[in-house]
């Protein structure tokens, strides 16, 4: 895992967590852009198709406030580093 990623927020941890950064053994992405910039995904167990397709993340920092969600799918050129798309409600 690249060194740089262990000082690095997963999506979903909790706000006091003493360790909200990526737990050894997991697969992530990095999502940039949009409201949830610079966290990262933990995708471990994710098929193929599934990280092809991307995700709907439920946050409150996006254009919809709380319960809305943030769209971000896979770079074609560099699969690690999922791009914001779009908020949606």
């Amino acid at each position: 895992m690249d060194a740089r990623w262990m000082q690095r927020r997963v999506y979903g941890a909790d706000h006091d967590d003493p360790d909200p950064g990526p737990r050894p053994g997991r697969d992530y992405v990095e999502l940039t852009g949009g409201p949830l910039d610079g966290l990262l995904l933990d995708v471990t167990g994710w098929g193929a198709a599934d990280r092809a397709e991307g995700a709907a993340l439920t946050t409150e920092i996006g254009s919809y406030g709380a319960g809305g969600k943030c769209w971000y799918g896979p770079r074609r050129a560099d699969p690690l580093h999922w791009d914001w798309q779009a908020d949606s409600p």
